[in-house]
C-alpha cells in the first residue's frame, strides 16, 4: 500500500518544506509515501467561496485514481490519539490494496462531490491549523503510527 498525501498549493515556508523532508525521508523506510500537490485555484478574487471550493475539489477529483481509498482529513472527522491512528494505518495496510489517499482541502473545506468520492473522513485536531501546518502534523504522526507499529522508541507512553 502507498499513502499519499494531497494537498491544494505548495508549501511557502522553508521551515515547514525542511520538516516535511525530514519526515517523508524517514517514512521511505516503513512504507512507500507522496505528497501530491494541486495548484491553487486562480484569480479567487473573481470568484464565490462556491465556485472557487467546486474548482479546488474537481483539481483534487482530477488527481483521484480509480480504486483508490480516499480520507478526507476535516474537521468533522473521526479522532484518534496516535497509538489508535497506528492501528488505523496498520488495518488500512491490510485493506487497501494500491493507495490510501489523505486530502487536505481548500480555505472553504470541500465541496459535495469530494465528500461523495470520500471513503472517510478523519479530523487531526478540533483545532483550525494553516494548511502548511496540516501537512507537516500529518507527515509527523504518520511517521509515529509506523515507529509505533514497529516497537521504535520514538512515542512515549
Amino acid at each position: 500500500m502507498k499513502v499519499v498525501l494531497l494537498s491544494l498549493g505548495k508549501t511557502d515556508e522553508d521551515f515547514y518544506v525542511q520538516a516535511m523532508d525530514i519526515f517523508r525521508k524517514r517514512l521511505s523506510h516503513y512504507l512507500p509515501f507522496d505528497l501530491e500537490f494541486v495548484p491553487d485555484v486562480k484569480n479567487t478574487k473573481n470568484l464565490s467561496e462556491k465556485e472557487q471550493k467546486n474548482l479546488e475539489g474537481e483539481a483534487m477529483l482530477s488527481r483521484i485514481q480509480q480504486g483508490d481509498y480516499v480520507v478526507l482529513l476535516d474537521d468533522k472527522g473521526k479522532q484518534y490519539s496516535s497509538v489508535e491512528f497506528s492501528r488505523y494505518i496498520e488495518k488500512k495496510s491490510h485493506s487497501v490494496p494500491k493507495r490510501l489517499v489523505f486530502v487536505v482541502g481548500g480555505p472553504y473545506g470541500f465541496p459535495d462531490e469530494v465528500y461523495r468520492r470520500a471513503n472517510e473522513k478523519l479530523s487531526l485536531s478540533r483545532m483550525t491549523f494553516t494548511h502548511q501546518m496540516v501537512r507537516l502534523v500529518f507527515v509527523e504522526q504518520l511517521y509515529r503510527a509506523m515507529t509505533i507499529l514497529n516497537g521504535e522508541p520514538y512515542h512515549h507512553e
